[in-house]
Order: structure tokens, then C-alpha cells, then sequence
């Protein structure tokens, strides 16, 4: 990899692991974002203020500097330049195609109806007037089409509250539309793959932890999931099934799931892209060993993927959102120091948490015993 030009889309907090894993490995990191003093402008070798929507600039840019790879990690949005950049300049990435089905949720729901894969029940909506048209049974989910990190995502036991819910969530959809889809039951789950041209290895599976309704944000999230073998391979194999039916053939994929009380799977959404929060850039690598990070850039420089996944611990992350969360981080150093990998925190809660950029920091924990992580998980 050394002296390859790797082009990072992208520019905060979330990109920083792969901008520094790409110069450890010797690539010459070119990023691009809107100027705002995030970190990876200060971390780049070069840094080009544009912005990730930008898609002929950056293409313009890109060719002229002359790059070898393009990618992103935890982001849908930064995908879809990443992806036409790769498509234009005949490098590895996904398919326009893919990318808009992956990227936008009415078009994944449709694509999951069409290919058999198990979804919910959902309605498009654009404007006040369709409301009188719902037709899905409550509870109902009231989410953006194109937003990620539980922006705009309201529950609704009954029709109450639903102007308020559908105008919260168009104001933050970025085309204008929301999604209206029935309650899926059941515990939530995420799965990180990586593929190579078409071929799809399982890395982890998250359990999730949320706030519950109405606005579901992640408080924690613990690997490996606690799961029987069996439920796991029919986990895999849904979720193989579904990238399949996206299109996914290259690079990361975040699946989030539920399964019910009775065993079946829910597909709640696919992305073509490292999951965030934290599970692809860390947890994998501390629960599995695996360099998911690594295996991205390689995948995008177009070099042969070598994939030997094993467990070697148990890693989790909790989230910051109150002065319970504190406390917990507390207690833990207390009894178990040598489990904290890392924190970045206040104790200043002066805001409501209303998604996951506005939470007030986070722990990582690693354990050779999952169920002493398991016992500092928030409770439910």
C-alpha cells in the first residue's frame, strides 16, 4: 500500500480511525468534507474543503490527483459519493444501483419485498395529505428515508402525535420524503460483514441497547451478542440473502435486525458501509481480532481480501446520555479497571439527548468474560 492515494469521504470523529490506519499503513490520505475543524482536516495529508455531497467536484479532484482507492466508514451519506467516484474512475466499490437501494430506505424496503427477504410493512409518504391514506397496523415507526444514527425516528401507539411525528422526520430527510412502517417485535441486533466481489464473510454480531420508544437511541451495545449457534447461522443467512438482493459485492456492511419472542428475523435496514457507534472501527477488532478498518482500505485499493475471523473476547460500548451512565462508568473502575479500553465524557448536562450525536460521551470495554460485560450493560 505504500505512497497509494486513498481518498477519505468524510472528515469527522467517525472517519478518524480509517484516516489513521490508512497513513499507518503508508497511503497518502486525501479527505474531503466541508470545512467545520473537524478532525480529520487536521489528521489528512491533504485536505480538500469540499463537501461530501459535492459528487463531480470531489470526481474532478480525484482524478486529477490520480487515486488508487475511495471509501468511507459509518456513513450512508458520504457512500453514495464514495460509490460514484469508484464507479467513474473504474475502481472498487458498489453499484449505483446498490447504492441507491442501500442507502435509501423506501428503495431497500421495496427491494426486500421484491427478493422475499423479511421486512416490515411500510408506506412512502411526502406531504401532510397522505396521512389520510395509512393503512398499517399500529404500533408504527415514523422515520426519515435517507438519515441514519436514530435522527428523526418516532414510535407511535396510535394515531395521536402523528402530524408532529411525520413533520420532525421530512424536516430531517434530506429529499423530503418519510417512511411509515409497522413495529417490528423483538430484541435488535446488528451484523458486520465484509465482502469481496460478491463474496460475504461473517464478522459479529451487536446486541443493542436503546432508550426504547419513542426515539430508539443507542445506549450501549455489546459483542458477541449472546445467541445460540443455531439461531446464528440462520441470522447469517438472511443476512447474506439480503446483501445479496442489494447488491452488495464489495466492502463493509451494517444489517440491523430483530428477532421476536418466537424466533422470526426482521430485517430493519441494511447499510453498504461500516456500522458506527463505534462496533466496526473497535468492537470488532477487540472481540474477534480482525482488522475490519484495514480490510476496508485494502477492499478499496482493489487488493485481495484474506479473512480469518475468531473470537478472542468480548467488547462493548456505553454510551453517556445521563448521570446514571456516569455512575456506571464509576463502579467499573472501581471493581474491574483493567476492562475500560477507552472514555471521552462530561458530566455537564446541559441539553436533551434527542439522537446519537447529541449524547455526552462514551466508554469502550473489553473482557475475556462476556458476562462480566453483560453486567454493566444498561439496564432495560
Amino acid at each position: 500500500m505504500c505512497g497509494k492515494n486513498l481518498a477519505v469521504v468524510g472528515a469527522s470523529y467517525l472517519q478518524l480511525p480509517l484516516i489513521e490506519k490508512a497513513k499507518r499503513l503508508g497511503c497518502v490520505t486525501h479527505v474531503f468534507a466541508w470545512e467545520t475543524g473537524d478532525i480529520g482536516e487536521q489528521t489528512a495529508d491533504f485536505f480538500y474543503p469540499i463537501s461530501i455531497v459535492e459528487k463531480e467536484a470531489i470526481l474532478h479532484k480525484c482524478r486529477e490527483i490520480g487515486i488508487d482507492g475511495i471509501c468511507s466508514i459509518a456513513s450512508d451519506l458520504a457512500m453514495v459519493t464514495v460509490n460514484y467516484v469508484a464507479q467513474r474512475l473504474g475502481l472498487v466499490g458498489n453499484s449505483l444501483e446498490c447504492t441507491k437501494k442501500s442507502t435509501n430506505k423506501h428503495e431497500m424496503r421495496r427491494c426486500f419485498e421484491e427478493n422475499g427477504d423479511p421486512s416490515p410493512q411500510s408506506i412512502l409518504l411526502d406531504s401532510l395529505t397522505d396521512l389520510n391514506g395509512i393503512a398499517l397496523s399500529y404500533p408504527v415507526i415514523i422515520k426519515p428515508t435517507d438519515r441514519s444514527g436514530s435522527r428523526g425516528i418516532t414510535k407511535l401507539e396510535d394515531s395521536d402525535g402523528l402530524t408532529e411525528a411525520f413533520t420532525r422526520a421530512k424536516d430531517l430527510s434530506l429529499e423530503g420524503c418519510v417512511l411509515v412502517e409497522e413495529f417490528a417485535e423483538g430484541q435488535e441486533y446488528s451484523v458486520e460483514c465484509i465482502s469481496w466481489r460478491g463474496e460475504h464473510h461473517f464478522l459479529a454480531i451487536t446486541q443493542k441497547y436503546t432508550t426504547g420508544a419513542p426515539l430508539f437511541i443507542e445506549t450501549a451495545h455489546l459483542q458477541p451478542a449472546p445467541m445460540a449457534e443455531e439461531c446464528l447461522k440462520r441470522v447469517e443467512a438472511v443476512v447474506f440473502h439480503a446483501l445479496n438482493s442489494l447488491g452488495i459485492q464489495n466492502g463493509a456492511s451494517h444489517s440491523e435486525l430483530k428477532i421476536a419472542p418466537d424466533g422470526r428475523i426482521m430485517l430493519i435496514e441494511i447499510g453498504g458501509r461500516m456500522g458506527g457507534d463505534f462496533i466496526g472501527s473497535d468492537l470488532v477488532y477487540l472481540s474477534t481480532g480482525f482488522d475490519f478498518v484495514k480490510a476496508v482500505i485494502q477492499i478499496a485499493l482493489g487488493e485481495r481480501l484474506e479473512c480469518s475471523v475468531g473470537q478472542t473476547g468480548a467488547a462493548a460500548v456505553r454510551f453517556v446520555l445521563g448521570p446514571e451512565d456516569i455512575l456506571s462508568f464509576h463502579r467499573i473502575r472501581e471493581e474491574h479497571p483493567e476492562i475500560i479500553v477507552r472514555q471521552n465524557m462530561t458530566e455537564r448536562f446541559d441539553r436533551p439527548v434527542v439522537d446519537s450525536a447529541s449524547r455526552f460521551g462514551y466508554y469502550l470495554l473489553r473482557s475475556d468474560n462476556a458476562d462480566l460485560l453483560c453486567g454493566y450493560m444498561p439496564k432495560k
